[in-house]
Parts: C-alpha cells; sequence; structure tokens
C-alpha cells in the first residue's frame, strides 16, 4: 500500500503537529510528521497485523532508497509516472531527463510518503494490479510536462499539467521554497516553534532535502 499525502496535509496534520511536538533531534520535521501520522494510522486501523513502514526520506545502508516511490505509486495505481520512455520521437537525445508522476486529481501537487508491506498477506491470482490513470496522454502534453519538471521545477507549473482539486496554500509553497536550513527559523516566525527550540542546521538531513514536498 503506498501512502500519498495531500495539499491539505500541510495545514491539516504538518502545523498542529508542529505547534503540539515541536521538532525533534536532528531529523526533517516533515519527515518526523509523516512517521507519526503513518504510524498511528497503522496502529489504529491494522493492530496485530504484521506491517512494515518504509518512508520515502529512509536510505539503505548502500545509501540507495528503501523503495522507488514513484514507480511504486505508478504499480499501485495511485499516479502515472512518466519518463523519457514514454514519449515518442523524444527531442532530449542522451540527455539525462528525470521522469515525474502525476496525480489524476492533484496534478502535481501531492508527494508520496510511505510504502506499507503486509508481510502476513497473500494475494491469489483473482488480484488485478490497478492501472493508473494516464492523465497526459499526449506526446506534447508530456514533453511539457516533462520539460517544467527538469528544468523549471521552481516555478510549480508542472504541478498544473492537469487541472487541480486543490494546491498547496502560499503558506506551504512558502515553507516548501525556503531553503532547509532556514525553515526552522520560518517556523518560529509563525509561531510554531519556541524560540529556543533551534534544531541541528549541520544535519545532512536539514540540509539536503529536496525543497519541494
Amino acid at each position: 500500500m503506498v501512502v500519498l499525502s495531500a495539499p491539505s496535509m500541510f495545514e491539516q496534520a504538518f502545523l498542529p503537529f508542529i505547534g503540539e511536538m515541536g521538532c525533534q533531534g536532528l531529523c526533517d520535521p516533515i519527515d518526523q510528521c509523516v512517521k507519526h501520522c503513518v504510524s498511528s494510522a497503522v496502529s489504529q486501523c491494522f493492530p496485530g497485523q504484521n506491517v512494515d513502514a518504509r518512508y520515502d526520506y529512509e536510505l539503505l545502508p548502500s545509501r540507495k532508497p528503501k523503495f522507488l516511490a514513484q514507480t511504486a505509486a505508478h504499480a499501485s495505481g495511485a499516479a502515472f509516472y512518466y519518463q523519457k520512455s514514454d514519449v515518442s520521437d523524444q527531442p532530449w537525445g542522451t540527455k539525462k531527463i528525470f521522469g515525474v508522476c502525476v496525480h489524476p486529481s492533484f496534478g502535481g501537487w501531492f508527494a508520496i510518503r510511505a510504502l506499507l508491506v503486509f508481510g502476513d498477506v497473500t494475494v491469489g491470482s483473482e488480484m488485478v494490479q490497478p492501472v493508473p490513470s494516464d492523465c497526459v496522454p499526449s506526446r506534447d502534453g508530456r514533453i511539457q510536462l516533462l520539460e517544467a519538471f527538469n528544468f523549471h521545477w521552481q516555478d510549480w507549473s508542472y504541478r498544473n499539467i492537469v487541472q487541480p482539486v486543490q494546491t498547496y496554500s502560499q503558506k506551504q509553497r512558502d515553507y516548501f521554497s525556503t531553503p532547509p536550513a532556514q525553515r526552522s527559523d520560518l517556523l518560529k516566525s509563525w509561531g510554531f516553534l519556541p524560540e529556543e527550540s533551534d534544531p541541528d542546521t549541520t544535519s545532512d538531513k536539514w540540509i539536503q532535502k529536496n525543497g519541494h514536498g
């Protein structure tokens, strides 16, 4: 099971979490919030079951991710993972082009947060893999999407490749546009962290996190 966060997660889960719990230790506060919410939901919804929760920020000893988030989202049917190979007669030659997931309702205004693996669950041949919604079917649309994501991701435009039902609030955009090392100061200015709360901004997690959610 793939866990996504919708745009409303920021105001409905993250800010209340920070207001109540603060930022504990060196971990990125978004990661802390996600782990808290997912762990609580698993305990409530699947008591006694063997559920292995793997988070998008977790790495193996080899420094590879514990799971390929965008591939998992596509395989689960949650979002379509558009890649260079999905463009016929692609115009980029040998240039490296990174792929991106698009959700049929949220466009690019969402994030893939976790993968839940149910260790004691088996499925039979009747289990059918869901097919993700191809919401950017045209070649021109896919080129527009991939170029916006790879070359202009800071302007958020790739997220609007389909008409979304909800987008990030201005406060959420301000948070993710702020360099990670400065986000604690932003949270303090909003009144969500006490002045003495000062996560170690030399932490790899705090400094190296991607700027967008």
